[in-house]
């Protein structure tokens, strides 16, 4: 928001047809990944109730992808809630962050309505006949940032952002277990470019690498449907350059509002 590079005044000059708010992803109106600032911006130009969500994943702590300000809302005189109470599951850092951001401000009234869940790495939850299974993002050291897959009714979803490329480790664990997406989004950071093999983000080349490994480990097939997002303005994320990516790699580049039916 305090770029002065020619990608972002470029933007700012062509307007919304070009520019993306912050990524989250909500499967069937019941589960919600990630919980960015643009959250509340994102439930009323879409016409998403927030008041009636029930499961809330959250990938890791950082701000554009958990801001838990806004939990202090959640109830009180703020909001007439649809769902009693909205279950959150994180990492520890995550757990951490609520109580750092939400302590000043929250009122009793509204904390009963919140309920948070410390998840790690391999743990597995059932969420009204939703298999979650969570599993580690290659994005840095100092937190354990983590992944899903998410399935129903013999349908799969692969949540792969903010991440690099997946270990060897990880992408057995997932074939063991089973997991066979229908649907996986891609964190595409570096549009065009690539991150390589030590990148806590990744760029359609790594995406490309990362699908031919899934395709081997049969977690998904030449059917699944393959969504590239999270981009950088670094990478000029303009429509045009997404388009000329969707259509040499047979991708789904994400715009704001995307509805994906699989």
């Amino acid at each position: 928001m305090f770029c002065n590079c020619d990608c972002c005044n470029k933007i700012r000059e062509l307007g919304e047809s070009q520019f993306h708010t912050r990524s989250q992803v909500l499967l069937d109106d019941k589960i919600c990944i990630d919980f960015p600032p643009e959250a509340y911006v994102h439930s009323i130009k879409y016409g998403v109730n927030l008041s009636a969500l029930k499961y809330l994943l959250i990938t890791h702590s950082h701000m554009d992808h958990f801001y838990a300000h806004d939990f202090i809302l959640r109830g009180y005189k703020y909001a007439v809630i649809n769902e009693p109470v909205l279950e959150i599951y994180g990492n520890s850092d995550v757990e951490k962050i609520f109580y750092d951001c939400t302590e000043r401000e929250m009122k009793p009234v509204v904390s009963q309505n919140l309920k948070i869940t410390k998840i790690k790495s391999y743990d597995e939850l059932n969420l009204d006949g939703y298999r979650v299974i969570a599993f580690p993002a290659n994005h840095g050291k100092t937190e354990e940032a983590l992944l899903f897959y998410i399935e129903k009714d013999g349908v799969g979803y692969l949540h792969m952002y903010d991440t690099g490329r997946l270990s060897d480790e990880t992408v057995k664990f997932l074939a063991a277990k089973g997991a066979r997406a229908n649907l996986v989004s891609f964190d595409c950071t570096y549009v065009g470019g690539c991150g390589g093999e030590s990148s806590r983000h990744m760029g359609i080349a790594d995406n490309m690498y990362m699908k031919q490994k899934l395709l081997d480990y049969g977690i998904i097939s030449n059917d699944s449907k393959i969504v590239i997002t999270h981009f950088s303005h670094n990478g000029s994320p303009f429509v045009s350059r997404l388009e000329k990516l969707e259509e040499e790699y047979g991708v789904i580049a994400a715009k704001d509002g995307l509805e994906v039916v699989f």
